[in-house]
């Protein structure tokens, strides 16, 4: 085999479907260590202002000085936002090619005892892509927020832990942050099945069995320790 054939059969298996899916669960796990090493940082918040801010700075210090201040959290950031944009490209994909194969009908697939006029709603269907959406929409804001102070419903502050009190005695901050948590729950539960199913883990009725109990535990720690801190703050346990 010549090497331009090699290198064909290469890009093609590249492109694959199947690497499409490793991609989503690589990207997908990747994301869920950096979700609980974030909720671990925001239930500093129960620290106080000086515990809060003082492990915000910390992050900017990791590393020093073999890198420069803030060195380390923007390696990680390029890690994280490059396996977003890799996992939205492998859904993407993979949702245009299913669609394709279809004819453009989508859901209209094939009739079914659960609705015979053939139109198939999955669990899936609506958790992971229109969840997936929500989520998106929600990180944009929450940076916006949260990080870059741009946004200031409670008020502007040069205080991580100020920015979080003010924000969240809001109820419509507080909502927001809880309908977008629950799309997380719902894109979580199904996602960490999925991504050890993609990467071979599936292979008997007991993995199978574990890995959905496995998507549930961690389902259920990133939500409620996440909703935790904004329901305590609006609560006033936190001020």
């Amino acid at each position: 085999m010549s090497t331009g054939n090699v290198a064909g059969v290469r890009s093609t298996a590249a492109r694959s479907s199947v690497a499409l899916h490793a991609a989503m669960a690589v990207t997908g796990l990747i994301m869920i260590l950096f979700l609980l090493a974030h909720m671990y940082g925001n239930l500093k918040v129960f620290e106080g202002q000086q515990g809060f801010d003082g492990y915000a700075a910390y992050l900017r210090e990791i590393a020093q000085p073999l890198l420069p201040h803030a060195g380390a959290l923007w390696i990680l950031r390029v890690i994280l936002l490059a396996s977003v944009l890799l996992h939205i490209f492998s859904a993407f994909t993979l949702w245009h090619r299913s669609r394709s194969a279809t004819g453009g009908k989508g859901g209209w697939r094939y009739e079914t005892t659960k609705n015979r006029r053939g139109v198939q709603r999955s669990y899936a269907s609506f958790t992971m892509r229109w969840g997936g959406v929500v989520i998106g929409l929600f990180v944009i804001y929450h940076l916006l927020h949260l990080s870059a102070d741009v946004i200031a419903p409670g008020g502007a502050s040069a205080s991580p832990y100020q920015r979080m009190v003010n924000g969240f005695q809001i109820w419509w901050v507080v909502l927001s942050y809880v309908i977008a948590l629950i799309a997380l729950g719902f894109h979580l539960r199904h996602g960490i099945w999925s991504a050890f199913a993609s990467l071979g883990a599936n292979k008997s009725v007991g993995t199978r069995r574990f890995l959905n109990q496995l998507a549930t535990v961690v389902m259920l720690i990133i939500l409620v320790g996440f909703l935790v801190p904004p329901l305590a703050i609006f609560a006033g346990w936190v001020s």
